[in-house]
């Protein structure tokens, strides 16, 4: 993406004008509503505007279709009084109003597919009745300026402005940093209280949040997108915190990384002719182990699954010599690592070298770990 002469610039600035144009023609001021049994709540907006956004990965389908579906449907609930037993029919039916406007032909998913698919608990006929009845009320005018169309033209003339950004990114290309963007921008959209600003003004404050990590001369570029744009400084300095809060809750709830805890094998692990291996229960059952002692109640993420998912079934002890060589160097692998992990390179005397020879440690010894011995492989 290039946007190196004036030329460019006049056309980013021709365009900024005509979506500032648009946008001012379609757009209503949110009006909060109480949350009753006849109104749509806030919350249930949230929810149902994150759900369009699962379905959107879902279909593999564009983010400037979910960016017009979720611009339609405030549109819709800002100019009618919509039930919410309603909302999920409205909805899917603005989801698939925007598929077909953006999305080529042969991308826009099938009615009946899309309803059975996505769970809203529609019929075909059902979204279709919903779907004239929002082209009426929005007067069968759907191309809108969503926040995703501004965020496009603000990041490009960011960059052919600061040619310095290209230099500030952190490995990333301007298309690849522009796609972050579009992920942080689709997610503020799912926030009800972000939906008393523009959404000229929510991607403005994305790119001035962004900017202001990136380059030092960050409050120039952003005093230039808002003459530009001829926005209020004062909503966009709202406007900035709002979605920094937001942002930061995001990042804070993601979960860290996973822990995994081993535990002891519930089966021994015995060498066969030819390379191959046999899974003996344990005759001591687990502590999270059901009755039958072949099913763990809760999933645990243990060697015992290692060994199910790599090594051969207990009667398949004839295979091609290729096959055998792969599985016997992943086992080796693996269990050096064990071994190394647990100190245990010196203990390697008590191995099991014939079908029938047991693995485990002496009765005597008191510790539930399984022996993590190397074996010897024929």
């Amino acid at each position: 993406m290039k946007f190196p002469g004036p030329l460019e610039n006049q056309r980013l600035s021709f365009l900024l004008e005509r979506a500032i144009s648009r946008e001012a023609q379609m757009w209503k001021v949110n009006v909060p509503k109480m949350p009753t049994n006849q109104n749509v709540s806030p919350s249930q907006r949230d929810e149902v505007i994150q759900w369009l956004a699962k379905l959107k990965y879902q279909f593999n389908l564009y983010p400037e279709t979910f960016a017009l579906a979720s611009s339609l449907l405030d549109r819709f609930l800002a100019t009618v009084k919509a039930h919410p037993k309603y909302l999920n029919c409205i909805a899917i039916s603005c989801f698939f109003l925007a598929a077909k406007t953006v999305e080529e032909d042969e991308k826009i998913p099938v009615l009946k597919v899309l309803a059975r698919d996505s769970f809203c608990g529609c019929s075909t006929s059902e979204i279709l009745r919903m779907e004239r009845i929002i082209l009426d009320k929005l007067n069968w005018d759907l191309h809108t300026a969503t926040p995703l169309d501004f965020l496009h033209i603000f990041h490009a003339i960011a960059v052919s402005t600061r040619p310095q950004l290209l230099f500030s990114l952190p490995k990333l290309s301007p298309s690849q940093h522009l796609a972050v963007l579009t992920k942080q921008l689709l997610h503020c959209m799912a926030c009800n209280q972000l939906l008393q600003f523009k959404g000229s003004m929510l991607a403005l404050a994305m790119v001035s949040l962004e900017m202001e990590k990136l380059i030092p001369d960050w409050l120039p570029l952003t005093i230039e997108l808002l003459q530009k744009a001829q926005m209020d400084s004062s909503q966009l300095i709202h406007c900035r915190e709002l979605a920094a809060h937001h942002l930061s809750a995001l990042q804070s709830s993601l979960p860290l990384n996973s822990v995994y805890v081993y535990r002891p094998l519930q089966h021994t692990l015995v060498t066969c002719d030819r390379g191959a291996f046999k899974l003996h229960p344990s005759s001591v059952a687990g502590p999270d182990f059901s009755k039958d002692n072949s099913k763990p109640e809760v999933p645990v993420r243990d060697t015992t699954a290692f060994y199910h998912r790599h090594l051969p079934a207990a009667g398949g002890c004839k295979h091609n010599s290729a096959k055998r060589k792969v599985e016997e160097m992943e086992v080796d692998d693996f269990y050096d690592g064990i071994k190394r992990l647990y100190n245990e390179d010196s203990a390697s005397e008590n191995v099991g070298s014939v079908c029938g020879t047991d693995l485990s440690r002496q009765e005597g010894n008191a510790s539930p770990c399984p022996p993590l011995q190397p074996v010897s492989v024929m």
